[in-house]
């Protein structure tokens, strides 16, 4: 222990030579060390003559030094440091620069996704809004107000659909079989609702509201059809859109709806204008709107990516949200949809067909939901099969 002193000497010296230089002891130090006897690690010192331990064998050659340099001492230098730019040490260097890069592209992720969930709850936001203003001033609070309600919403999905096709000048994803059919539901239902009152809302907004309403709808339905088959029928997809097209010309597979439900509204039919065509009419359209909207169902099952338009989406969510205010209502008023005769076969048949459009849009609510919530492109599972029609 006698020697403790220069080798804190050495220790000062080889911090002051830099940051690699600390290897390599001087000469003066190396000299006090070797006179201090046998060094239980190998031969006499730290340096000199040293064959074992810490020497030529040890860490002298271990950086890089060469083959022949010797251990901490010597007569040539025992460390060789690499240049700052071999690939041992810039490695460190791009690691960073990528986890930078990453961390900024899901920071810009996550504020795309910010901005797409807002515009998402701004619709509906505004959807509710309205809805509100319409029912504490324009409405009586009667229970009929639903079907009001209901009619809301399918203008404001078809408002939707108008904007989504004329803002980006394309008819991608959208099925003009439902467009079809919608259009004929709301001319039957207005050939109806205008000469006679007997399927009017009892509410106060069904003196002349509701007509307004579904004369929108009409207007939005007949405006969307056409900028899908006239302006922007290039971007149509024709070949998703194929939906009963059996025996029949292409476009025309909405026949296999249309004529057959006809056929039964003809059939079975409530009496409440006591006007055989009216009665028809109003059924034909509520019968045929259950329906309406399984050819776009259908297309979004034939889509080759399976991810439905956010917009498109908000269009389809909308008519389903009708549907649910209109079937909440004839739930509890069914009975009254009887036929001349008395019977309530019509009700219990308008009850089971909009249920059936509920079931069959079940799956479709669920992904819409998800993909609102977390701010993500719809995308419907087993495409190719199809399990949603």
């Amino acid at each position: 222990y006698s020697h403790q002193s220069p080798k804190k000497q050495l220790c000062i010296t080889m911090s002051s030579n830099g940051a690699y230089a600390r290897y390599t002891a001087n000469q003066g130090a190396n000299q006090g060390a070797t006179q201090g006897g046998t060094n239980p690690y190998g031969q006499p010192g730290y340096g000199g003559a040293a064959t074992a331990g810490y020497g030529q064998s040890g860490y002298g050659g271990g950086y890089g030094a060469g083959p022949t340099a010797p251990g901490y001492g010597g007569g040539a230098p025992s460390y060789s440091a690499p240049a700052p730019s071999s690939g041992g040490y810039a490695q460190p260097t791009d690691m960073n620069m990528n986890d930078t890069s990453e961390d900024k592209s899901k920071k810009g992720k996550r504020s795309i996704a910010l901005q797409s969930l807002n515009k998402n709850v701004l619709i509906w936001a505004g959807f509710f809004t309205v809805s509100l203003f319409v029912y504490f001033l324009m409405s009586g609070g009667d229970f009929s107000f639903l079907m009001t309600y209901g009619a809301m919403s399918r203008m404001f999905g078809f408002g939707i659909l108008n904007v989504k096709t004329f803002k980006s000048q394309r008819a991608t994803g959208v099925s003009v079989k439902t467009l079809q059919l919608y259009c004929i539901v709301f001319f039957f239902r207005l050939t109806s609702i205008i000469r006679h009152e007997g399927y009017l809302p009892y509410d106060k907004s069904g003196d002349w509201l509701y007509h307004f309403i579904e004369i929108m709808a009409f207007i939005f339905a007949a405006s969307a059809l056409y900028g899908c088959t006239v302006p922007f029928k290039s971007t149509y997809q024709a070949d998703c859109d194929r939906f009963g097209e059996f025996n029949v010309p292409p476009g025309f597979g909405a026949v296999y709806l249309a004529v057959p439900i006809l056929i039964v509204a003809m059939c079975l039919h409530p009496s409440l204008n006591a006007d055989f065509l009216s009665d028809v009419a109003w059924t034909y359209a509520m019968y045929l709107e259950s329906v309406a909207v399984i050819p776009q169902l259908y297309m979004f099952q034939k889509q080759s990516n399976g991810v439905v338009e956010l917009l498109t989406a908000h269009f389809v969510a909308a008519l389903g949200f009708g549907r649910v205010m209109e079937f909440t209502f004839w739930i509890y008023s069914y009975h009254e949809l009887a036929t001349s005769s008395g019977s309530a076969l019509p009700g219990y048949l308008a009850i089971i067909s909009q249920f059936a459009q509920l079931v069959l849009m079940v799956d479709f609510f669920w992904y819409y939901i998800t993909a609102v919530k977390n701010a993500t492109p719809l995308v419907l599972p087993s495409h190719a099969g199809g399990n949603m029609v």
